[in-house]
């Protein structure tokens, strides 16, 4: 008989379904390899595939819920909207975390939080958010360099702000763009990226654009290529950008500021962020959203 693994999809970072960044979540994957995980992650094709450990509800609410991340080419130590969505996921259905004021999970990197907001009658999916890591300020980078490695001129980028990688658990280069109307014709050549990031600190680029201030918008226009597409929504990367907006003095210290992504393929996404500077330090990066669930089903394994 095959064995039988229960999974749902959410929207993560959106504000109606089939917005935002789909999320597969495997409910029990105890006894799944390491192979079996990242082919079943190559099978659902998104941005990433989650797995559930479940164990003994004392350990779960003291340690945290043992969850493992993939993307179809690799396990990642973490990433936001993966976070974001299993932490929603068991605040749904967890037979005793259900309802929970916040939820920790157990992520290779580390131990992560997520707090939920309450839900008002009517609302659509459930808000919470993270609290990450604190930021390690890696490189900054050469201007050329880095607009060669991402397809654009040296022009198409910030003459006052270099490139700089940031991480919160992924090394992101964070790239400051002139405009938006720049972000909209970026198209990485994924060989010229990977020979750069091969040869510096950071694993992605995440590039933003600053958007003019209207009621009710956001404040920042991002994007992520990476492997052989677009990531509609990158939480771990919006982490860093805060912080790094921060360290900049673009942000001021404690406002939340609201990321669009995902608009040119058709999947907007609206991520909230926040960081706190005292002194020379960045910490309390807070990075909020939404979560809808829109299916469930099985997989089938030998």
């Amino acid at each position: 008989m095959p064995r039988t693994l229960g999974y749902s999809v959410l929207d993560v970072f959106a504000e109606r379904p089939l917005e935002g960044n789909a999320l597969a979540v495997f409910h029990d994957a105890c006894g799944l390899s390491d192979d079996e995980m990242q082919r079943i992650a190559r099978e659902t094709n998104l941005s990433e595939t989650t797995f559930i450990f479940p164990s003994d509800a004392e350990k779960e609410q003291r340690e945290g819920v043992r969850v493992r991340i993939f993307t179809t080419q690799e396990e990642l130590p973490f990433a936001g909207h993966p976070t974001l969505g299993t932490a929603t996921w068991l605040y749904l259905n967890h037979p005793t975390l259900r309802g929970a004021e916040m939820i920790t999970l157990r992520l290779n990197v580390g131990r992560i939080t997520v707090r939920f907001d309450q839900c008002d009658e009517g609302d659509v999916g459930v808000r919470a958010t993270m609290t990450q890591k604190d930021p390690v300020f890696g490189a900054t980078h050469d201007r050329a360099e880095v607009a060669r490695a991402i397809g654009l001129n040296a022009d198409d980028l910030s003459v006052e702000y270099l490139p700089q990688t940031v991480s919160t658990g992924v090394p992101f280069c964070i790239v400051l763009l002139r405009s938006v109307e720049v972000s909209q014709r970026l198209q990485l050549v994924q060989q010229e990226a990977q020979v750069w990031t091969a040869r510096n600190d950071a694993q992605f680029f995440y590039c933003i654009a600053p958007l003019a201030q209207e009621a009710g918008g956001a404040d920042w226009h991002a994007r992520m290529q990476f492997y052989s597409g677009e990531d509609p929504a990158t939480g771990s990367a919006a982490g860093c950008c805060i912080a790094w907006l921060v360290k900049t003095g673009l942000v001021s210290s404690g406002r939340e500021v609201l990321i669009e992504q995902g608009i040119e393929m058709q999947r907007p996404s609206r991520i909230g962020v926040r960081a706190t500077l005292e002194g020379e330090r960045v910490h309390s990066v807070e990075v909020s959203g939404r979560t809808i669930s829109v299916a469930e089903g099985r997989f089938f394994l030998p």
